[in-house]
């Protein structure tokens, strides 16, 4: 055997017995960094290997500067300046990777959370109609109720009872149309003057039972871009809700003007306010509010969500914030121009 082949294995324990501490020392390092900084990670990932190799070969030199160290040291030095970077910008991206994951996941939890909800209250506000209708129907069929004028109100009752079911089944496909992304309101002039009109006239038996008055006024009746269907079915949501929790001869206003080159509109009505930890919370899924509101007719707690994405799918944005004895829902558009009608006031009939 040569002499150069007999020193391998005695070169080989040397750089195993100096190159063995480095890397024990990575490790730990890098255990010390598994909660840190992904891209510090990889960068020490990159060079604990280098560092140890270098190490191996100065115990083979015998710890001397040599040619064979200066060449080793050149080595390493150009194989960290290229992977060093490289490691770097592989640890921000898979960091951003990490971060959308995440965030991925906790949209995720976040929806399965509120599909939950959503089914245990609409579990429990359809049971409560159904459980009417089938006492009412099964009192007319056993000829417990015989009066004409008694199954008369029981007929109307159940006729009401129907048309909350049917209200109900409405709001929750409206609701997974939008969650699926196939509400795609066209983008035309409407004068939000006879969106309001409109929208005070359908829910004015509502404010009439209810003791609430409404009203609404603009300096200048904008006309915004958007669906009058998508925006009428926005309004009333947001002025059945604001009567809802309005007190008993309190007044739900509706305001609308320009700004810009947008289109705002807001609904105040006097429910009391909103807790500040709630407020976040009004536009989610089967979000009731708190008890500080005023408490009024039940309701399944999808008017507002539905608002909020029916606002969205037309490029706009809706806020709400505490105003004054109640609370103010701000809706913003863009803008088509200016409507007719000035500053008069709009009055819904009685």
């Amino acid at each position: 055997m040569s002499p150069v082949l007999a020193d391998v294995p005695w070169m080989a324990l040397i750089a195993l017995a100096c190159s063995v501490p480095v890397a024990a020392l990575g490790t730990a390092l890098l255990h010390r960094l598994r909660r840190g900084s992904l891209t510090v990670s990889m960068a020490v990932l990159v060079l604990v290997p280098l560092a140890a190799a270098l190490a191996g070969i100065i115990g083979i030199c015998g710890f001397m500067y040599t040619q064979q160290t200066q060449a080793a040291l050149v080595v390493c030095g150009l194989v960290a300046l290229i992977t060093v970077p490289v490691a770097l910008l592989l640890g921000r991206s898979m960091s951003r990777h990490s971060v959308w994951e995440r965030e991925a996941r906790d949209r995720e939890r976040a929806a399965e959370r509120s599909r939950r909800e959503l089914v245990s209250w609409i579990s429990h506000d359809l049971r409560t109609p159904l459980a009417g209708i089938q006492v009412m129907t099964e009192a007319l069929a056993d000829g417990v109720v015989a009066d004409p004028g008694e199954v008369r109100d029981y007929v109307l009752r159940v006729r009401g009872e129907t048309e909350r079911l049917s209200g109900m089944v409405d709001d929750l496909f409206e609701l997974s149309r939008i969650n699926a992304g196939e509400v795609r309101p066209r983008r035309e002039p409407v004068p939000l003057r006879d969106v309001v009109e409109e929208a005070l006239s359908a829910e004015q038996p509502h404010a009439t039972r209810s003791g609430v008055r409404l009203h609404a006024e603009a300096l200048t009746w904008p006309v915004a871009l958007g669906g009058e269907r998508e925006l009428g079915r926005v309004l009333r949501n947001l002025l059945n809700n604001a009567i809802r929790h309005t007190r008993r001869g309190g007044t739900v206003a509706v305001r609308a003007g320009l700004a810009d080159d947008h289109a705002w509109l807001t609904v105040e009505d006097e429910c009391g306010g909103i807790p500040a930890p709630d407020l976040e919370r009004v536009f989610d899924v089967a979000f009731r509010g708190a008890a500080a509101r005023t408490p009024g007719e039940s309701g399944a707690g999808l008017g507002l969500p539905i608002a909020k994405g029916l606002v969205t799918a037309l490029g706009g944005t809706i806020t709400v914030v505490n105003h004054g004895p109640g609370c103010r829902f701000h809706l913003v558009l863009r803008a088509a121009g200016v409507g007719a009608g000035g500053s008069d006031p709009v009055t819904a009939p009685h």
